[in-house]
């Protein structure tokens, strides 16, 4: 077995501390989307927040059915958490959150690089897919956490199942793709640019990651045997 049969219960309390966090992040959006923007009266900033809006409540119910204890244990970092990561995590996230007002900046007040309606229809589908494999490593995977750490205080296991059965860090890809989608849904090839400093972070954290996998979870290096992927099959 990869994944315990129980799917363990999540108190009131950590729910509620999980919507309450979730609302801080759609106000902390919006900030970084109108107010670099100058104006509110951008049509490509509604449509995406509104798209985001509704992916993030439809994930957070699948997560909360199929895996629901990732809904406390992902609000902080763990006892455990390698230092490296404490660093290399935060600035992955700010490297996401930059292409907001990058974006911003970008599409709604300076016209840097004007892009076509079709650009930003591609970039709904890219983030779609992001967003919908995103949330589905979580939902199989009951140790999708923000850091990086042996979980044994968790039972950590391998996970070998969903998307864990064709790459080894499905999180990672799809959140790239996930990343690249928001920027072209909003309309700007500048907020690219972020992106490409979060794949380079990324590709570093999946490397140090597996070495860290490699000597101390059971099971990991026969895992890296079967399936030899990190990010793309056939490829990395």
């Amino acid at each position: 077995m990869t994944q315990t049969d129980q799917k363990p219960k999540i108190s009131a309390r950590a729910e509620l501390q999980g919507y309450l966090s979730l609302g801080v992040v759609f106000a902390v959006m919006l900030v970084a989307l109108f107010w670099p923007a100058g104006t509110i009266d951008w049509r490509r900033g509604w449509l995406f927040f509104s798209l985001f809006v509704a992916l993030t409540v439809f994930a957070m119910g699948w997560i909360r059915r199929e895996n629901p204890e990732l809904i406390a244990v992902r609000q902080k970092f763990q006892a455990g958490t390698k230092g490296w990561d404490a660093i290399i995590a935060p600035l992955t996230v700010l490297m996401f959150a930059a292409i907001l007002p990058v974006a911003a900046l970008d599409d709604a007040r300076f016209r840097w690089g004007p892009m076509p309606d079709w650009v930003t229809l591609i970039g709904y589908a890219l983030f779609t897919a992001g967003y919908y494999g995103t949330a589905l490593a979580q939902s199989v995977n009951r140790h999708f956490e923000s850091t990086v750490r042996i979980q044994t205080d968790r039972d950590h296991k391998v996970i070998d199942t969903g998307p864990y059965a064709r790459i080894r860090h499905p999180g990672y890809a799809f959140g790239l793709l996930m990343a690249s989608g928001m920027a072209l849904s909003l309309g700007s090839l500048y907020a690219l640019i972020p992106v490409a400093l979060c794949a380079i972070l990324l590709a570093f954290r999946t490397l140090a990651e597996e070495a860290e996998l490699h000597k101390g979870l059971p099971g990991y290096t026969d895992y890296t045997t079967r399936v030899r992927y990190r990010w793309l099959p056939g490829i990395w």
